[in-house]
């Protein structure tokens, strides 16, 4: 496997990006959904005890229990400022935590979410293209801009029809950013810290909506892989 050219150093922020082989999908409804956001929300933490598989196999009390200690350490691989899910990739923006936390981090979801989903659906082989797609944020401009990117992605996509569709679109972070669901493992303040509140990212976001979705009508004429 070729080298990495991204450096990725502890305290940065990056945008990560993986899709399925072949741009096969990689969730197939809900379930598969919701199985991919509970494996980064486990593996987010260093050196959880048990495997996610162990863990979900607990009682609900037991659960809390692990989670609360988990939590309670304060001790992560990578800190998720957001995220969107979609058919056939993922996007992550992301601060790397410990010494090579965001490596350990991709490592852990993609070989425990290939095993859920080989399992599932009585197949082998790989299921993400290669090596993930690693970008350093180096401004805090480019980081408000990912954000927002990555939040219309749905929308740009066609994956949702309308904006107010991908407010509630549940497999992103945007319906977290505007109050409308909290989540527990998000570092929201990276982004929100820079707007007045919700509403104002909200406009930020949505101003440009139709023109990311103009640019995504023509993407395969000037994608570079």
């Amino acid at each position: 496997m070729p080298g990495r050219k991204t450096v990725l150093a502890t305290g940065e922020i990056y945008h990560l990006f993986n899709r399925g082989v072949e741009y096969r999908p990689i969730f197939s409804g809900k379930r598969d959904r919701q199985r991919f956001l509970r494996t980064i929300s486990f593996y987010q933490f260093l050196s959880p005890s048990l495997r996610l598989s162990k863990f979900l196999i607990l009682s609900r009390k037991k659960r809390d229990e692990f989670l609360n200690e988990l939590t309670q350490k304060k001790k992560h691989l990578v800190e998720i400022i957001c995220f969107c899910l979609m058919p056939n990739h993922f996007h992550f923006l992301l601060t790397q935590s410990t010494e090579e936390g965001i490596s350990k981090f991709m490592g852990l979801i993609q070989n425990s979410y290939t095993k859920y989903f080989n399992l599932r659906k009585k197949r082998v082989g790989s299921l993400f293209q290669g090596q993930f797609k690693a970008k350093r944020v180096e401004t805090n401009e480019q980081l408000l801009h990912l954000s927002r990117y990555i939040h219309l992605n749905p929308y740009s996509s066609f994956v949702v029809k309308t904006l107010e569709d991908l407010k509630e679109y549940p497999w992103s972070s945007l319906p977290n950013y505007l109050g409308i669901n909290q989540n527990g493992f998000l570092k929201k303040s990276l982004v929100l810290d820079s707007f007045m509140d919700e509403k104002d990212y909200q406009r930020f976001v949505f101003n440009q909506a139709d023109y990311q979705r103009e640019l995504e009508k023509i993407k395969h004429l000037t994608w570079k892989d």
